[in-house]
């Protein structure tokens, strides 16, 4: 009897960056998370996209000169926790309808359409964090 071996996926594990609160920065962000994702095994396009939106409202929204933003992914089980916490605790993020010839204004409705929950946690002042839970059942 023939059986495949196989490896077991990573499927506990963490991931932490802190980078520049820069459109570089949230783009070296989202590249640097999806290798990781990529060397743990598990799916990237869902949870690229949320990583990259996430990482561009902290340079955009949450920049204050000097200050970094931080990411942090966490698996536990068939979840992944995504991270990202700036220096802008007072501004939190507002999931708006953008008017159809805007440019911009999407991206958390993104977030949450990729999502299975998201939401916003204040502090240590000034700091708050926007994270997001993406599924990766079916990987």
């Amino acid at each position: 009897m023939n059986r495949k071996i196989t490896q077991p996926r990573a499927r506990a594990g963490q991931f932490a960056v802190q980078l520049s609160a820069t459109r570089r920065g949230a783009r070296l962000a989202r590249l640097l998370a999806t290798e990781q994702l990529r060397s743990w095994g598990l799916p990237l396009e869902d949870a690229s996209l949320v990583i990259g939106e996430l990482a561009t409202n902290a340079a955009l929204h949450g920049y204050v000169p000097g200050r970094d933003f931080r990411i942090l992914l966490s698996v536990y089980g068939d979840t992944l926790r995504i991270e990202v916490s700036d220096a802008r605790g007072e501004r939190l993020p507002v999931v708006g309808q953008p008017s159809p010839t805007a440019e911009g204004g999407r991206g958390l409705l993104l977030v949450e359409a990729l999502s299975v929950r998201w939401g916003t946690e204040r502090g240590p002042f000034p700091r708050k964090t926007v994270w997001a839970e993406v599924a990766l059942t079916g990987s």
